[in-house]
This record gives C-alpha cells, structure tokens and sequence, in this order.
C-alpha cells in the first residue's frame, strides 16, 4: 500500500523531529504541514492555517514550534529586508527572489550549486560556509 504525500510528509517529519530529539506532536506537524502548504510565510499566517486545521492552539505554541524546528534544522528562518520573518520547509542551500511591489516571495537556486555560492574577495580569516542572496525586482503579474 502506497503511502498518500501527507502521510510520507508526516512520517519524514516524525522522523526529522525524532532524530532532533523533540516530541512528535499535533502541533509541531500541524505547524510544518502550514509552512510546507505555506512557503515564506510570516508567523500570523501560519498560525491562522493551524488555528484552522486543528481549531486551538496558542499563538506561543506557534512560535515555540517554529522556533524548535528552525533550532534543529528542520525549517528556515529567513527576513528580506524590510520584512518581518519569514518560515519555510526548503532547508537547503538556496536563495529568493522578491517583488518589490507585491512583496511576493519565491525560491532561486544556487547559481553554483554548492555552499557556499559566492566567494568573498577578502574572507578576513573567517571560514566562509554559506552565502545569503536576496534578489529584488518586479514580478510578472506586477509589471
């Protein structure tokens, strides 16, 4: 019997939380369920699409979920200039893209593919492992 997509999503992050050594709750999969349907979202969006699917939950639970899972890898924090935090399930070596009218929000692969993507002219002594790119522009339904 075929795993459906939300189950195999459940059962890999069952896994991920495990492995983290944190409890696998309603909550804590209700919450990635909410950033993977949800890619770059602000903590009140997600919260709304949880209170939505499991009908109460605090906003802190929210919060303490996103903040466990981004600790131990297992989501993304990222904040563009100019925009609260944002929450995403794509955990690999990656950049975005972003409207500066609309604000829309959308992933751009590395240009090399591998971390880190640029390499700084001068690294001051320190052992570069990531570059953060965030491009800025106007999307097609904008312009």
């Amino acid at each position: 019997m075929a795993l459906t997509d939300t189950t195999q999503e459940s059962v890999d992050v069952s896994s991920l939380l495990k492995a983290a050594g944190l409890q696998i709750t309603a909550q804590r999969l209700a919450v990635h369920r909410a950033v993977t349907t949800l890619p770059h979202s602000m903590a009140d969006d997600i919260y709304q699409a949880v209170r939505t699917e499991l009908g109460v939950i605090s906003r802190q639970a929210v919060y303490d979920a996103l903040n466990a899972m981004c600790e131990h890898g297992i989501l993304r924090r990222i904040q563009p200039a100019g925009s609260a935090a944002r929450y995403e399930h794509r955990v690999d070596n990656h950049h975005h893209v972003v409207c500066r009218e609309c604000g829309t929000m959308v992933d751009v692969d590395c240009a090399v593919g591998q971390a880190p993507c640029l390499t700084a002219e001068c690294d001051h002594g320190y052992q570069i492992d990531e570059a953060e790119v965030t491009y800025w522009g106007v999307c097609p339904l904008c312009q």
